[in-house]
Protein backbone atom coordinates (compact mmCIF):
# COMPACT_ATOMS: atom_id res chain seq x y z
CA UNK A 1 0.00 0.00 0.00
CA UNK A 2 2.80 2.37 0.87
CA UNK A 3 4.52 1.70 -2.45
CA UNK A 4 1.33 2.58 -4.34
CA UNK A 5 1.05 5.84 -2.37
CA UNK A 6 4.67 6.68 -3.10
CA UNK A 7 4.13 5.97 -6.78
CA UNK A 8 1.03 8.19 -6.88
CA UNK A 9 2.83 10.94 -5.03
CA UNK A 10 5.73 10.69 -7.42
CA UNK A 11 3.44 10.90 -10.43
CA UNK A 12 1.61 13.91 -8.93
CA UNK A 13 4.87 15.71 -8.19
CA UNK A 14 6.11 14.96 -11.69
CA UNK A 15 2.95 16.35 -13.27
CA UNK A 16 3.07 19.42 -10.98
CA UNK A 17 6.72 20.11 -11.75
CA UNK A 18 6.18 19.67 -15.49
CA UNK A 19 3.20 22.05 -15.30
CA UNK A 20 5.31 24.66 -13.46
CA UNK A 21 8.15 24.27 -15.95
CA UNK A 22 5.71 24.57 -18.85
CA UNK A 23 4.11 27.75 -17.50
CA UNK A 24 7.51 29.23 -16.70
CA UNK A 25 8.72 28.44 -20.19
CA UNK A 26 5.57 29.95 -21.71
CA UNK A 27 5.95 33.10 -19.61
CA UNK A 28 9.62 33.33 -20.50
CA UNK A 29 8.89 32.96 -24.21
CA UNK A 30 6.10 35.52 -23.98
CA UNK A 31 8.32 37.93 -22.08
CA UNK A 32 11.18 37.58 -24.57
CA UNK A 33 8.76 38.07 -27.45
CA UNK A 34 7.29 41.18 -25.79
CA UNK A 35 10.72 42.65 -25.18
CA UNK A 36 11.84 41.92 -28.73
CA UNK A 37 8.67 43.54 -30.13
CA UNK A 38 9.15 46.55 -27.86
CA UNK A 39 12.76 46.95 -28.97
CA UNK A 40 12.04 46.65 -32.69
CA UNK A 41 13.41 49.42 -34.90
CA UNK A 42 11.01 48.90 -37.81
CA UNK A 43 8.63 51.70 -38.74
CA UNK A 44 5.05 51.37 -37.58
CA UNK A 45 2.06 53.59 -37.01
CA UNK A 46 -0.30 55.50 -39.24
CA UNK A 47 1.49 58.83 -39.00
CA UNK A 48 4.40 57.80 -41.21
CA UNK A 49 2.56 58.54 -44.50
CA UNK A 50 1.36 61.89 -43.18
CA UNK A 51 4.90 62.86 -42.17
CA UNK A 52 6.33 61.70 -45.50
CA UNK A 53 4.03 64.15 -47.31
CA UNK A 54 5.79 67.04 -45.52
CA UNK A 55 9.28 65.55 -45.68
CA UNK A 56 11.97 67.94 -46.92
CA UNK A 57 15.46 67.21 -45.65
CA UNK A 58 17.09 70.44 -46.87
CA UNK A 59 14.39 72.68 -45.41
CA UNK A 60 14.40 70.62 -42.20
CA UNK A 61 18.18 70.97 -41.87
CA UNK A 62 17.98 74.75 -42.27
CA UNK A 63 15.21 74.94 -39.64
CA UNK A 64 17.27 72.79 -37.26
CA UNK A 65 20.21 75.19 -37.52
CA UNK A 66 17.81 78.08 -36.91
CA UNK A 67 16.38 76.20 -33.93
CA UNK A 68 19.85 75.64 -32.44
CA UNK A 69 20.68 79.36 -32.69
CA UNK A 70 17.30 80.58 -31.40
CA UNK A 71 17.07 78.14 -28.48
CA UNK A 72 20.69 78.80 -27.49
CA UNK A 73 20.15 82.58 -27.47
CA UNK A 74 16.89 82.39 -25.52
CA UNK A 75 18.37 79.88 -23.08
CA UNK A 76 21.42 82.04 -22.42
CA UNK A 77 19.25 85.16 -21.98
CA UNK A 78 16.91 83.35 -19.61
CA UNK A 79 19.53 81.83 -17.32
CA UNK A 80 21.79 84.90 -17.42
CA UNK A 81 19.11 87.47 -16.54
CA UNK A 82 18.95 86.62 -12.80
CA UNK A 83 22.71 86.06 -12.58
CA UNK A 84 23.71 89.32 -14.25
CA UNK A 85 20.85 91.35 -12.82
CA UNK A 86 21.22 90.24 -9.19
CA UNK A 87 23.28 93.39 -8.52
CA UNK A 88 20.54 95.60 -9.97
CA UNK A 89 17.81 96.65 -7.58
CA UNK A 90 14.84 95.55 -9.72
CA UNK A 91 16.26 92.04 -10.36
CA UNK A 92 17.82 91.27 -7.01
CA UNK A 93 16.70 87.95 -5.61
CA UNK A 94 14.92 89.73 -2.75
CA UNK A 95 12.95 92.08 -4.99
CA UNK A 96 9.20 91.68 -5.61
CA UNK A 97 9.72 91.69 -9.37
CA UNK A 98 12.09 88.74 -9.13
CA UNK A 99 9.63 86.76 -6.98
CA UNK A 100 6.81 87.41 -9.46
CA UNK A 101 8.98 86.50 -12.46
CA UNK A 102 10.08 83.33 -10.70
CA UNK A 103 6.41 82.45 -10.10
CA UNK A 104 5.74 82.88 -13.84
CA UNK A 105 8.69 80.57 -14.63
CA UNK A 106 7.42 78.03 -12.08
CA UNK A 107 4.07 78.01 -13.88
CA UNK A 108 5.86 77.37 -17.17
CA UNK A 109 7.78 74.42 -15.69
CA UNK A 110 4.64 72.98 -14.05
CA UNK A 111 2.73 73.14 -17.35
CA UNK A 112 5.70 71.55 -19.12
CA UNK A 113 5.47 68.54 -16.82
CA UNK A 114 1.68 68.13 -16.76
CA UNK A 115 0.61 69.30 -20.23
CA UNK A 116 3.59 68.51 -22.47
CA UNK A 117 5.77 65.75 -21.01
CA UNK A 118 3.22 63.48 -19.27
CA UNK A 119 0.67 63.31 -22.13
CA UNK A 120 3.49 62.69 -24.62
CA UNK A 121 4.77 59.87 -22.43
CA UNK A 122 1.29 58.37 -22.13
CA UNK A 123 0.79 58.58 -25.89
CA UNK A 124 4.15 56.93 -26.59
CA UNK A 125 3.76 54.07 -24.09
CA UNK A 126 0.19 53.24 -25.19
CA UNK A 127 0.89 53.45 -28.92
CA UNK A 128 -0.62 50.72 -31.08
CA UNK A 129 2.90 49.80 -32.26
CA UNK A 130 3.77 48.42 -28.83
CA UNK A 131 2.56 45.03 -27.58
CA UNK A 132 -0.69 45.33 -25.60
CA UNK A 133 0.94 43.32 -22.82
CA UNK A 134 2.27 44.93 -20.69
CA UNK A 135 2.17 48.48 -22.14
CA UNK A 136 -1.60 48.84 -22.46
CA UNK A 137 -2.42 46.86 -19.30
CA UNK A 138 -0.76 49.23 -16.83
CA UNK A 139 -0.41 53.05 -16.68
CA UNK A 140 3.37 53.06 -16.94
CA UNK A 141 3.62 56.78 -17.70
CA UNK A 142 1.99 57.77 -14.40
CA UNK A 143 3.93 55.09 -12.52
CA UNK A 144 7.32 56.25 -13.85
CA UNK A 145 6.41 59.88 -13.14
CA UNK A 146 5.40 59.02 -9.57
CA UNK A 147 8.58 57.03 -8.94
CA UNK A 148 10.69 59.84 -10.41
CA UNK A 149 9.02 62.34 -8.05
CA UNK A 150 9.65 60.07 -5.04
CA UNK A 151 13.26 59.48 -6.04
CA UNK A 152 13.68 63.24 -6.48
CA UNK A 153 12.35 63.69 -2.94
CA UNK A 154 14.92 61.16 -1.71
CA UNK A 155 17.75 62.87 -3.62
CA UNK A 156 16.55 66.23 -2.28
CA UNK A 157 16.63 64.95 1.29
CA UNK A 158 19.97 63.13 1.04
CA UNK A 159 21.66 66.07 -0.71
CA UNK A 160 20.37 68.50 1.91
CA UNK A 161 21.68 66.29 4.72
CA UNK A 162 25.04 65.99 2.97
CA UNK A 163 25.47 69.74 2.53
CA UNK A 164 24.36 70.42 6.10
CA UNK A 165 26.98 68.02 7.49
CA UNK A 166 29.59 69.48 5.16
CA UNK A 167 28.70 72.98 6.34
CA UNK A 168 28.96 71.91 9.99
CA UNK A 169 32.45 70.51 9.43
CA UNK A 170 33.66 73.58 7.55
CA UNK A 171 32.26 76.13 9.98
CA UNK A 172 34.37 76.40 13.15
CA UNK A 173 32.59 77.15 16.36
CA UNK A 174 32.97 80.86 16.92
CA UNK A 175 31.68 82.20 20.17
CA UNK A 176 31.51 85.89 20.65
CA UNK A 177 28.49 87.93 21.51
CA UNK A 178 27.04 88.04 24.98
CA UNK A 179 23.34 88.45 25.58
CA UNK A 180 21.96 90.19 28.61
CA UNK A 181 18.66 88.75 29.71
CA UNK A 182 16.58 90.27 32.44
CA UNK A 183 14.73 87.80 34.64
CA UNK A 184 13.23 89.53 37.56
CA UNK A 185 16.06 91.40 39.20
CA UNK A 186 18.78 89.20 37.70
CA UNK A 187 20.76 89.85 34.55
CA UNK A 188 22.15 86.66 33.05
CA UNK A 189 25.03 86.82 30.60
CA UNK A 190 24.73 84.16 27.91
CA UNK A 191 27.34 83.29 25.31
CA UNK A 192 26.08 82.78 21.80
CA UNK A 193 27.38 80.71 18.89
CA UNK A 194 27.09 82.99 15.87
CA UNK A 195 27.51 80.25 13.27
CA UNK A 196 25.07 77.63 14.49
CA UNK A 197 22.38 79.89 15.90
CA UNK A 198 22.55 78.05 19.25
CA UNK A 199 23.13 79.63 22.58
CA UNK A 200 26.14 78.42 24.50
CA UNK A 201 25.04 75.40 26.47
CA UNK A 202 22.25 74.34 24.15
CA UNK A 203 22.71 70.73 23.06
CA UNK A 204 21.97 69.24 19.68
CA UNK A 205 18.75 67.61 20.80
CA UNK A 206 17.33 70.90 22.00
CA UNK A 207 18.13 70.28 25.66
CA UNK A 208 19.92 72.85 27.72
CA UNK A 209 23.13 72.53 29.66
CA UNK A 210 24.62 74.82 32.32
CA UNK A 211 22.55 77.94 31.66
CA UNK A 212 19.16 76.26 31.56
CA UNK A 213 15.95 78.14 30.89
CA UNK A 214 17.57 81.55 30.69
CA UNK A 215 19.65 80.48 27.70
CA UNK A 216 16.60 78.82 26.14
CA UNK A 217 14.76 82.11 26.41
CA UNK A 218 17.72 83.86 24.84
CA UNK A 219 17.70 81.39 21.98
CA UNK A 220 14.04 82.09 21.24
CA UNK A 221 14.46 85.81 21.62
CA UNK A 222 17.01 85.76 18.82
CA UNK A 223 15.18 83.44 16.44
CA UNK A 224 11.59 84.64 16.55
CA UNK A 225 10.26 87.90 15.12
CA UNK A 226 7.36 89.72 16.71
CA UNK A 227 4.12 91.20 15.40
CA UNK A 228 3.96 93.27 12.24
CA UNK A 229 7.72 93.73 12.28
CA UNK A 230 8.07 90.02 11.45
CA UNK A 231 6.26 90.64 8.15
CA UNK A 232 8.68 93.40 7.29
CA UNK A 233 11.64 91.13 7.84
CA UNK A 234 12.90 92.97 10.90
CA UNK A 235 13.15 91.79 14.46
CA UNK A 236 11.48 93.95 17.00
CA UNK A 237 13.90 95.77 19.19
CA UNK A 238 12.79 96.21 22.75
CA UNK A 239 13.48 99.18 24.95
CA UNK A 240 15.40 99.25 28.23
CA UNK A 241 17.25 96.10 29.14
CA UNK A 242 15.66 93.97 26.36
CA UNK A 243 17.09 96.06 23.56
CA UNK A 244 20.48 94.44 23.71
CA UNK A 245 19.13 90.92 23.65
CA UNK A 246 17.35 91.53 20.32
CA UNK A 247 20.04 93.46 18.54
CA UNK A 248 22.16 90.50 17.54
CA UNK A 249 21.70 88.53 14.32
CA UNK A 250 22.45 84.97 13.48
CA UNK A 251 23.63 83.36 10.28
CA UNK A 252 22.11 79.94 11.02
CA UNK A 253 18.91 80.53 9.08
CA UNK A 254 20.83 82.06 6.18
CA UNK A 255 23.12 79.03 6.05
CA UNK A 256 20.14 76.67 6.03
CA UNK A 257 18.42 78.64 3.27
CA UNK A 258 21.62 78.69 1.23
CA UNK A 259 21.92 74.90 1.54
CA UNK A 260 18.36 74.51 0.27
CA UNK A 261 19.07 76.79 -2.69
CA UNK A 262 22.20 74.76 -3.54
CA UNK A 263 20.24 71.50 -3.55
CA UNK A 264 17.26 72.96 -5.42
CA UNK A 265 19.42 74.46 -8.17
CA UNK A 266 21.28 71.20 -8.77
CA UNK A 267 18.21 68.92 -8.70
CA UNK A 268 16.24 71.34 -10.88
CA UNK A 269 19.06 71.42 -13.43
CA UNK A 270 19.08 67.60 -13.45
CA UNK A 271 15.36 67.51 -14.25
CA UNK A 272 15.56 70.22 -16.90
CA UNK A 273 18.59 68.69 -18.60
CA UNK A 274 17.02 65.20 -18.76
CA UNK A 275 13.98 66.36 -20.69
CA UNK A 276 15.93 68.92 -22.74
CA UNK A 277 17.99 66.09 -24.23
CA UNK A 278 14.85 64.20 -25.28
CA UNK A 279 13.27 67.35 -26.73
CA UNK A 280 16.44 68.14 -28.66
CA UNK A 281 16.76 64.60 -30.02
CA UNK A 282 13.09 64.53 -31.06
CA UNK A 283 13.46 67.77 -32.99
CA UNK A 284 16.83 66.77 -34.45
CA UNK A 285 15.70 63.44 -35.93
CA UNK A 286 12.61 64.95 -37.56
CA UNK A 287 12.82 65.58 -41.31
CA UNK A 288 9.47 67.34 -41.45
CA UNK A 289 9.41 71.18 -41.57
CA UNK A 290 5.73 70.95 -40.57
CA UNK A 291 6.84 69.48 -37.23
CA UNK A 292 9.91 71.65 -36.67
CA UNK A 293 8.44 75.11 -37.36
CA UNK A 294 6.03 75.29 -34.40
CA UNK A 295 8.62 73.71 -32.10
CA UNK A 296 11.14 76.55 -32.62
CA UNK A 297 8.91 79.21 -31.07
CA UNK A 298 7.53 76.93 -28.37
CA UNK A 299 10.95 75.67 -27.27
CA UNK A 300 12.48 79.16 -27.33
CA UNK A 301 9.74 80.46 -25.01
CA UNK A 302 10.02 77.39 -22.84
CA UNK A 303 13.81 77.54 -22.69
CA UNK A 304 13.87 81.22 -21.68
CA UNK A 305 11.61 80.83 -18.66
CA UNK A 306 13.08 77.50 -17.58
CA UNK A 307 16.44 79.24 -17.72
CA UNK A 308 15.10 82.15 -15.68
CA UNK A 309 13.85 79.83 -12.94
CA UNK A 310 17.12 77.92 -12.88
CA UNK A 311 19.19 81.11 -12.98
CA UNK A 312 17.21 82.45 -10.03
CA UNK A 313 17.92 79.31 -8.00
CA UNK A 314 21.62 79.46 -8.90
CA UNK A 315 21.73 83.14 -7.94
CA UNK A 316 20.08 82.46 -4.58
CA UNK A 317 22.51 79.61 -3.91
CA UNK A 318 25.40 82.10 -4.02
CA UNK A 319 27.78 79.88 -5.97
CA UNK A 320 31.13 81.18 -7.10
CA UNK A 321 31.18 82.98 -10.45
CA UNK A 322 32.91 80.03 -12.12
CA UNK A 323 30.45 77.48 -10.70
CA UNK A 324 27.45 79.62 -11.67
CA UNK A 325 28.79 80.12 -15.19
CA UNK A 326 29.39 76.39 -15.67
CA UNK A 327 25.85 75.48 -14.53
CA UNK A 328 24.36 78.18 -16.75
CA UNK A 329 26.35 77.07 -19.79
CA UNK A 330 25.50 73.41 -19.21
CA UNK A 331 21.80 74.27 -19.21
CA UNK A 332 22.02 76.57 -22.24
CA UNK A 333 23.79 74.10 -24.52
CA UNK A 334 21.85 70.94 -23.59
CA UNK A 335 18.91 71.34 -25.99
CA UNK A 336 21.08 72.62 -28.91
CA UNK A 337 23.44 69.67 -28.37
CA UNK A 338 20.44 67.34 -28.38
CA UNK A 339 19.25 68.86 -31.67
CA UNK A 340 22.73 68.49 -33.19
CA UNK A 341 22.96 64.86 -32.01
CA UNK A 342 19.49 64.15 -33.40
CA UNK A 343 20.47 65.70 -36.74
CA UNK A 344 23.51 63.43 -36.90
CA UNK A 345 21.42 60.36 -35.99
CA UNK A 346 18.53 61.20 -38.33
CA UNK A 347 19.85 59.02 -41.15
CA UNK A 348 19.56 55.77 -39.18
CA UNK A 349 17.40 56.63 -36.14
CA UNK A 350 13.73 55.80 -36.62
CA UNK A 351 11.52 57.93 -34.33
CA UNK A 352 8.44 55.89 -35.30
CA UNK A 353 9.84 52.56 -34.14
CA UNK A 354 8.68 50.74 -30.98
CA UNK A 355 12.13 51.14 -29.40
CA UNK A 356 12.05 54.91 -29.85
CA UNK A 357 8.53 55.05 -28.41
CA UNK A 358 9.53 53.11 -25.29
CA UNK A 359 12.70 55.12 -24.68
CA UNK A 360 11.02 58.49 -25.24
CA UNK A 361 7.98 57.49 -23.19
CA UNK A 362 10.07 56.47 -20.19
CA UNK A 363 12.29 59.55 -20.36
CA UNK A 364 9.28 61.86 -20.76
CA UNK A 365 7.58 60.23 -17.75
CA UNK A 366 10.67 60.57 -15.57
CA UNK A 367 11.20 64.17 -16.65
CA UNK A 368 7.54 64.99 -15.95
CA UNK A 369 7.81 63.59 -12.42
CA UNK A 370 10.96 65.56 -11.67
CA UNK A 371 9.61 68.84 -13.10
CA UNK A 372 6.25 68.55 -11.32
CA UNK A 373 7.96 67.84 -7.99
CA UNK A 374 10.49 70.66 -8.38
CA UNK A 375 7.92 73.22 -9.51
CA UNK A 376 5.39 72.44 -6.78
CA UNK A 377 7.71 71.77 -3.85
CA UNK A 378 10.90 73.75 -4.38
CA UNK A 379 9.65 76.69 -6.45
CA UNK A 380 5.95 77.34 -5.77
CA UNK A 381 5.54 76.10 -2.18
CA UNK A 382 8.87 77.55 -1.05
CA UNK A 383 7.86 81.07 -2.15
CA UNK A 384 4.08 81.06 -1.78
CA UNK A 385 4.08 79.64 1.76
CA UNK A 386 6.80 81.98 2.96
CA UNK A 387 6.30 84.65 5.61
CA UNK A 388 7.19 87.34 3.10
CA UNK A 389 4.37 86.31 0.76
CA UNK A 390 1.76 86.04 3.52
CA UNK A 391 2.55 89.58 4.72
CA UNK A 392 2.46 91.31 1.33
CA UNK A 393 -0.96 91.34 -0.36
CA UNK A 394 0.31 93.08 -3.52
CA UNK A 395 3.06 90.48 -3.91
CA UNK A 396 0.51 87.68 -3.41
CA UNK A 397 -1.75 89.02 -6.16
CA UNK A 398 1.14 89.65 -8.57
CA UNK A 399 2.69 86.23 -7.93
CA UNK A 400 -0.57 84.30 -8.35
CA UNK A 401 -1.38 86.16 -11.56
CA UNK A 402 2.14 85.44 -12.84
CA UNK A 403 1.89 81.77 -11.83
CA UNK A 404 -1.43 81.17 -13.61
CA UNK A 405 -0.34 83.25 -16.60
CA UNK A 406 2.86 81.22 -17.02
CA UNK A 407 1.01 77.91 -16.67
CA UNK A 408 -1.73 79.06 -19.05
CA UNK A 409 0.58 80.34 -21.76
CA UNK A 410 2.78 77.25 -21.67
CA UNK A 411 -0.30 75.02 -21.76
CA UNK A 412 -1.69 76.88 -24.77
CA UNK A 413 1.48 76.08 -26.72
CA UNK A 414 0.29 72.45 -26.75
CA UNK A 415 -2.11 73.54 -29.52
CA UNK A 416 0.87 73.95 -31.86
CA UNK A 417 3.66 71.80 -30.37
Amino acid sequence: MSSIQELAAGLWLGEFSSMIVGKTQAFSDSFVQTVSESMSTTTCGGDADELESCRDEKAAFFLKMLAIAAILIFGVCGVATPLVGKKRRFLRTDSNLFVSAKAFAAGVILATGFVHMLPDAMSALTDACLPKYPWSRFPFSGFFAMMAALVTLLVDFVATQYYERKQEKQSPAVFGDYVDIVTGSEIVSVEVNENSGKVFGEEEGGGMHIVGMHAHAAHHSHNHSHGQEACEGHTKEHTSSHSHSHSHGFGGEDVENNIRHVVVSQVLELGIVSHSIIIGLSLGVSQSPCTIKPLIGALSFHQFFEGFALGGCISQAQFSTFHSTMMACFFAITTPVGIAAGTALASFYNPNSPRALVVEGIFDSVSAGILVYMSLVDLIAADFLSKRMSCNVKLQVASYVALFLGAGLMSSLALWA
